[in-house]
């Protein structure tokens, strides 16, 4: 989870169906892209001074819209503070036309560099095994004109062009399809068996690998990416303890739930933090889930990060809200795997606070090395620290991310941890081609109609 304002977060803030999910991940695509002008303009005509209750990052949305887009439909109280200043912020953008010499707005925006190109990420597509597999995907998908070129066999290849697309190197039900690729109106989308999710967001709920029928926290669910992965791994058998705070996140997380024919699951308006751990409720919750609210440092779609004057006091303030829900967390009794997972690449939000925490209340737990191929590992600040995942656009083609698994140190486990950790990796390296594979379809299974 991150606190700036992305896509997943403007959801929050306006009525979204799947219809203009499209045009308002444009919207903020547009945004960021314009994002040095915005900075520019805003700074000129003294927003920030004048409206200090306005949030930084929905007022640059709403003054892209409102002067090179097309027009503010929405926004709350923040199009309200934004509109009090509409001529001034148009006189600005003007002033800085004849200042540039340019007539356009796009004639505004700074050369895009080769190394921009470079770093545009695929689009990756897990498949919901929930309501569908792998082998039908693919096929859909052939039937829809698009080149299936089998499994990747390095990073390289994930970078793709026109209508190719790939079978993850590491993940068993990931796809990979070209950048830019939009699948928001297609049917598989719409009927809940395929989910758009960055590889990188599924390493934590593929790391933890609850077993099916097994009791599962997931401390900070919205919007429900990794809820319904969890859910597709255990097979829908068990529970899955879902929390956040924010109550419109979690109505629509519950109606993407539902989308994706997720059963397992207990939705609960409620602070992770507030929760009894002694609580017999979750007296057989074995796994838990921790992706708190980070800097969002290391998402590629994310608008500007904050000034970098501020920066240092944010990070410690969230390093500490981190370090309390990790401890927190720790605290049930049957624990036995957690991962702790940030979309952050800075070192107070990921390292410190694990090591912090193994340090003050962890000495019943231990890192876990796991996929051991992957590259690249954590910052070496600390001997343990190769047991972390990272993840960045240079390396590995994904929004930044952190992962950390953590795992109850007693003998009754090691033999639990070892088969855990062998199925972990028996996917990374041996998963077989879907397209060669022998099927196991159900009766019931949808079939896909040839379009």
């Amino acid at each position: 989870m991150i606190l700036p304002v992305t896509l997943s977060q403007l959801q929050g803030k306006v009525a979204l169906t799947l219809s203009n999910t499209r045009l308002l991940y444009a919207l903020v695509s547009e945004t960021r892209r314009y994002s040095s002008v915005l900075d520019s303009i805003i700074d000129a005509a003294g927003l920030f001074r004048a409206e200090k209750k306005l949030q930084p990052h929905l007022a640059k949305v709403l003054v892209y819209d409102l002067l090179i887009g097309k027009g503010l439909h929405g926004g709350g109280r923040g199009k309200a503070l934004v509109l009090k200043h509409h001529a001034r912020l148009q006189a600005e953008l003007a002033r800085l036309k004849v200042q540039k010499k340019v007539s356009r707005n796009e004639d505004l925006l700074p050369p895009a560099g080769d190394s921009d190109k470079a770093l545009q990420m695929p689009r990756y597509v897990r498949v919901n095994l929930l309501k569908t597999c792998v082998d039908d995907v693919v096929d859909y998908f052939k039937r829809q004109g698009y080149s299936y070129q089998g499994k990747a066999a390095r990073m390289e290849e994930a970078i793709l062009s026109r209508k190719k697309f790939l079978l993850d190197l590491h993940l068993p039900d990931l796809l990979i399809f070209p950048p830019q690729s939009d699948l928001h109106e297609n049917q598989l989308y719409q009927a809940g068996h395929i989910i758009l999710q960055d590889k990188a967001s599924c390493l934590p709920a593929f790391v933890l690998n609850p077993t099916p029928g097994s009791q599962v926290i997931d401390a900070c669910a919205a919007p429900g990416n990794k809820t319904s992965q969890l859910a597709a791994i255990m097979k829908n058998k068990g529970r899955i303890f879902a929390f956040d705070l924010d109550a419109k996140r979690l109505a629509t997380m519950s109606t993407m739930l539902v989308r994706a024919g997720v059963a397992c699951h207990e939705l609960a308006h409620q602070d992770f933090l507030a929760t009894d751990p002694t609580d017999s409720k979750y007296s057989k919750v074995r796994y838990i889930l921790l992706d708190p609210s980070c800097s969002g440092s290391g998402m590629v779609n994310r608008l500007a990060e904050e000034e970098s004057t501020s920066l240092p006091n944010r990070l410690q303030a969230l390093a500490g809200f981190q370090r309390k829900m990790l401890a927190h967390a720790l605290q049930f009794p049957a624990l036995q795997r957690l991962v702790y997972s940030t979309c952050s690449v800075h070192k107070e939000e990921n390292e410190d606070v694990v090591q912090d925490v193994l340090e003050q209340e962890g000495s019943a737990f231990r890192l876990v090395e796991v996929l051991p191929s992957w590259t690249p590992r954590g910052l070496p600040v600390f001997p343990e620290a190769k047991c972390f995942l990272r993840a960045s656009p240079e390396e590995t083609l994904t929004n930044g991310f952190f992962v950390a698994v953590l795992e109850r140190k007693h003998k009754a486990y090691a033999a639990s941890s070892a088969v855990l950790l062998s199925e972990a990796d028996s996917k990374l390296e041996t998963n077989p081609n879907p397209a060669t594979r022998k099927r196991k379809k159900k009766k019931t299974q949808t079939a896909f109609p040839n379009k």
